[in-house]
């Protein structure tokens, strides 16, 4: 029954700590390669940490364990990198490895059951896989298609202002074009 139990708990802690890792990662600014490094390194040693504590399982518990290991490291580096890139395609390829490792983890769970149970069970991790690549790339498209109409809207906005500055002349006209671009380009 404790060894039931280990797995689980190996897997709750470890989910904490990537979370705050991933959070903590996520709250600097994109592109900062220190942060980017110290998240993967801090991925790497929590990995090898949980690698470790799966030695003492056995038989598919150690294998669900080491998948949850290598998951949670996977998630770990996918957010830091989607945080250091810091663009819509990069947080999309970050949502692919993070479903791809989910995945992997669903499978070896699935080993534990046997005939039309393990069959189904695999083809409900399958699904919930594809459902993540599927979200991941909607996501992504979600994300063009609202920076592509804010953009529009600032544009629209810029040729009303422009609009009202032809009014003017002079210094009056150039001074309102400056305040329209400037106004405009937030």
């Amino acid at each position: 029954m404790n060894r039931a139990l280990k797995p689980a708990r190996l897997t709750q802690s470890l989910a904490a700590l990537f979370g705050a890792l991933a959070l903590a990662t996520a709250a600097h600014a994109a592109g900062d390669k220190t942060v980017y490094d110290q998240a993967r390194a801090t991925a790497k040693a929590s990995y090898d940490t949980a690698r470790k504590q799966c030695d003492s399982l056995s038989g598919n518990a150690k294998d669900v364990c080491v998948a949850e290991a290598k998951a949670a490291r996977t998630k770990a580096d996918a957010d830091a990198e989607a945080s250091y890139k810091g663009t819509v395609k990069a947080r999309q390829e970050a949502a692919k490895d993070i479903a791809e490792a989910d995945y992997e983890v669903a499978k070896e769970r699935c080993d534990d059951q046997n005939g039309n149970a393990k069959d189904v069970c695999k083809k409900e991790a399958k699904a919930t896989y594809e459902q993540a690549k599927v979200d991941a790339k909607a996501q992504r498209d979600i994300s063009e298609t609202r920076k592509d109409a804010a953009e529009d809207k600032r544009d629209a906005r810029y040729e009303a202002d422009a609009e009202k500055c032809d009014t003017l002349s002079g210094d009056a006209k150039d001074v309102c074009q400056d305040r329209a671009k400037r106004m405009n380009k937030q």
